[in-house]
């Protein structure tokens, strides 16, 4: 559980930090506070003071955890407001105090994904301009720390595989699912070569096709872990292979363009 606070010291040792670190610091270091509280904490399950708000919290952060165990499984339409009581303990119209629907409670897992993404994501609101620019060692620590986030936080896990089902059924949704594992990642690794280019580092014509050859193929190596969990160490190891020789490429042609 101490995977956050290790992968930044990882990155404050690859990072060149004087007292300013970089995005991905300051993002693993959110990490460790955001995983200390959990994420249900983030539901707002415990609003009030003594016993009976305590108890009203908790059964309101069980239901949502329950029900993002369940969504990530097997769908929102396919979940039952029974199966989710059952899950938790509690009878349905325990539930119906705390959410009036279904839909509610998507919503509130919704809100909740948002909210985090926006506080916590390594690339939303990220400024490639402001932040000192990666080397290969340091792109290799962001990105398998990154992939190993994901594919090991309980929650955030469950949150990505309720978003690859619903995806098609929800356009709020699809468009979360857009923003999060294409739009902000490819805008972001875009900025960062395309300043790379700029001070010499990197040579290239197109700093966003460049950025999609370095990161899209990530995504597609986070979805086969999904599928064989058995296989992430070799993906890992592809993963660094993939982002130096990018490296190597690139700055090789730097290089030729400057002799």
């Amino acid at each position: 559980h101490d995977l956050p606070r290790a992968l930044g010291d990882v990155m404050s040792d690859v990072v060149s930090g004087k007292q300013r670190r970089t995005s991905v610091c300051r993002y693993f270091v959110c990490l460790t506070n955001y995983r200390s509280v959990g994420i249900m904490g983030a539901y707002g399950g415990i609003t009030g003071k003594g016993t009976g708000a305590l108890e009203r919290g908790n059964t309101r952060q069980a239901i949502l955890e329950a029900a993002l165990e369940l969504f990530s499984v097997q769908g929102f339409e396919a979940t039952s407001i029974a199966q989710i009581a059952d899950a938790v303990g509690v009878r349905k119209a325990s539930l119906y105090s705390h959410f009036e629907s279904k839909q509610a409670i998507l919503d509130a897992l919704t809100k909740d994904i948002l909210e985090q993404y926006a506080t916590h994501s390594i690339f939303a609101g990220a400024d490639a301009e402001r932040d000192p620019p990666l080397t290969a060692d340091a792109a290799e620590q962001m990105i398998r720390g990154q992939m190993g986030y994901i594919l090991h936080d309980p929650h955030i896990s469950r949150a990505r595989k309720m978003l690859v089902l619903e995806q098609f059924r929800n356009p709020e949704l699809a468009r979360l699912q857009t923003k999060q594992n294409y739009t902000d990642v490819l805008d972001y690794f875009t900025g960062m070569i395309r300043l790379l280019i700029r001070r010499g580092v990197l040579a290239g014509e197109d700093p966003e096709i460049m950025a999609a050859q370095l990161c899209l193929p990530v995504s597609a190596w986070i979805n086969l872990c999904d599928r064989e969990p058995e296989r992430e160490d070799e993906i890992m190891d592809r993963v660094s292979r993939h982002v130096r020789q990018f490296f190597r490429i690139y700055q090789a042609e730097a290089r030729s363009d400057h002799e």
